[in-house]
């Protein structure tokens, strides 16, 4: 049975299986959809299946049963992203990352901002929570606007090295969003 971490109005983020690697590769494969994160590079489905999902996947016994989480459609089922939300180690627990990447058909929708929001709320109310912060290319808008309306405050913009070489509008950097627990019980 696969284990449901969060329903929203409109999605459900479930446990990812070795079964989703379809469309993990469906997803990661789309030049758009990874203009940020690698430059837009292409993979293969031997790539997806052998390195990306054991990653993936030991993520939730490495970090006490969180990692990324398949956003589906409510009615349908059908794979629409996926979300990250885990520490970045075991250590600190109480300092998740928040990511999100969502196929193309879902931009414009309020989708990634939807689950970011019930994320955090979840991750303060229920997971005992202190931070819960993001990262995107500076030149990222759209991913910032959602870290904006989940409530994440700009934090620090940092430049980092590519192992894919440059991508285009690194030059500007990275930015990383964050929000404590006390400012989102302050945002009412």
């Amino acid at each position: 049975m696969v284990r449901i971490f969060l329903e929203t109005a409109r999605m459900v983020l479930r446990e990812l299986t070795e079964e989703d690697s379809g469309e993990v590769f469906r997803l990661n494969n789309d030049p758009e959809v990874m203009r940020y994160l690698n430059g837009g590079l292409p993979t293969t489905f031997d790539d997806v299946r052998s390195r990306t999902m054991p990653l993936y996947l030991d993520r939730y016994a490495r970090f006490d049963g969180h990692g990324n989480w398949v956003a589906a459609d409510r009615g349908t089922g059908e794979f629409l992203g996926l979300f990250k939300f885990h520490p970045d180690t075991p250590a600190e627990a109480d300092n998740f990352e928040l990511g999100y990447r969502m196929h193309r058909s879902t931009w414009g929708r309020g989708l990634a901002t939807e689950g970011a929001i019930a994320l955090i709320r979840k991750g303060f109310t229920e997971l005992g929570l202190r931070r819960v912060w993001a990262q995107t290319m500076t030149v990222n808008t759209g991913s910032r606007r959602v870290m904006e309306k989940a409530g994440l405050r700009h934090i620090r913009t940092f430049f980092t090295t590519w192992p894919e070489g440059p991508v285009e509008g690194s030059e500007h950097g990275d930015v990383e969003y964050a929000l404590t627990r006390d400012e989102w019980l302050a945002q009412g």
